[in-house]
């Protein structure tokens, strides 16, 4: 079903994953590096990973998806990552609309979604950065703001850089497990709120063109994986994807 792909070194699993989607015999192909020079996630924004730290991947999916469900995937992936995260490590982390996944309000794992379209069907890869092992005095970790999260901070014996193949599997299985979901992406959406806690959570949001930020309460997804949220006026609003990014220092 999925067959990993390991290698010491590479740019981005993620650049990686895209050449190779839809070409014969790459389905269900995970590509995992154990270092990235150019790791990025959304909106080109770096992703820092000291070697032997992290769970770095890209798995491509062993089936298409409706090309108008694409933004479910991400959703998708973060149940699975979850899932995976827990099984192996028994750590249960947070959801963050609309791709972080969180240990005590600190990030833990972020999550950017690869696709390449054909008509009405698309083939997509999952890339997942997972922070696993904190190294100790890293200097390029050190200036990260807002600090991250890694699962060795709460389970330092399920966690620590041998474990990351044994969590990538659990992973893997709960890919597989979840694969049918994909054929219904307003499931997952409602999954995803259930498992994230969604309603009423305290959101502060910084939408691209506007000068600041703001503090919200989310309600629900939208029918695209929009974030619907209630102002302090009562009144509501919807942030779209790829428009607005979340700000964690109010959570």
């Amino acid at each position: 079903m999925f067959r990993v792909n390991p290698t010491s070194l590479t740019a981005s699993t993620n650049d990686d994953a895209a050449k190779l989607l839809g070409e014969p015999g790459n389905d269900g192909v995970v590509l995992c590096a154990d270092y990235q020079t150019g790791g990025h996630g959304r909106l080109g924004r770096t992703w820092v990973a000291p070697a032997g730290s992290s769970l770095l991947f890209t798995a491509i999916l062993p089936r298409q998806v409706r090309s108008a469900d694409l933004w479910a995937v991400t959703f998708w992936t973060a149940l699975g990552v979850a899932d995976g995260i827990e099984a192996a490590t028994g750590v249960r982390v947070d959801l963050q609309w609309p791709n972080d996944l969180l240990i005590e309000g600190r990030k833990c794992c972020g999550i950017l979604c690869v696709s390449r379209v054909a008509g009405e069907h698309a083939w997509v890869g999952c890339g997942v950065g997972l922070n696993v092992a904190r190294p100790a005095d890293d200097p390029e970790l050190a200036a990260v703001t807002p600090p991250p999260a890694f699962l060795s901070d709460v389970a330092p014996d399920q966690a620590t850089s041998a474990d990351r193949e044994r969590i990538l599997s659990a992973i893997l299985a709960a890919f597989k497990t979840r694969l049918d979901a994909l054929d219904d992406a307003q499931s997952i959406a409602r999954q995803w709120e259930r498992r994230a806690a969604l309603e009423q959570t305290p959101y502060r949001i910084a939408v691209d063109g506007e000068a600041e930020p703001f503090e919200a309460y989310a309600q629900m997804l939208a029918h695209d994986g929009s974030l619907v949220v209630r102002l302090r006026d009562d009144s509501y609003r919807t942030i779209h994807l790829g428009d607005a990014r979340i700000l964690r220092d109010a959570l």
